[in-house]
């Protein structure tokens, strides 16, 4: 699978005909119509519909998160630059303020989940560098 949400489906997943594909998930009382894949007018479900909200919340995320890690992330490597501790403490909490911050501007390009690795290993990078102190 390539992992882009526009491809098609494999042949051994879609359904056999059309009338099975229309019956999943439909009930058969007067309250679920209308709450299914399309509604009874033909319009989308809500999931349907906020897909590019969805995307922007993404973004808006990855990009404070990882601000938030870089202003943490920098103000610890400047306290720890102030007090007697191996030099290895500041660098390891600059370079993991570093990958957040690179983390950030992934985010708001719209690479959400390489963003969110980088904020991961950002954050293993500080603990790692606690672990010196």
């Amino acid at each position: 699978m390539s992992g882009r949400a526009d491809s098609d489906l494999s042949p051994d997943t879609r359904a056999d005909d059309a009338d099975d594909a229309d019956d999943v998930g439909h009930g058969d009382d007067a309250e679920g119509a209308g709450h299914g894949e399309h509604g009874e007018h033909g319009e989308h479900d809500e999931y349907d519909d906020d897909t590019p909200y969805r995307a922007r919340r993404a973004r808006w995320a990855a990009v404070g998160a990882g601000v938030v890690l870089t202003l943490a992330g920098a103000a610890a490597a400047l306290l720890r630059l102030t007090g007697s501790v191996p030099a290895l403490v500041p660098a390891a909490y600059a370079c993991g303020a570093g990958a957040c911050a690179l983390a950030a501007v992934l985010g708001s390009r719209g690479r959400t989940r390489r963003a969110l690795w980088l904020l991961i290993a950002g954050l293993m990078v500080m603990a790692l560098g606690d672990q010196f102190d």
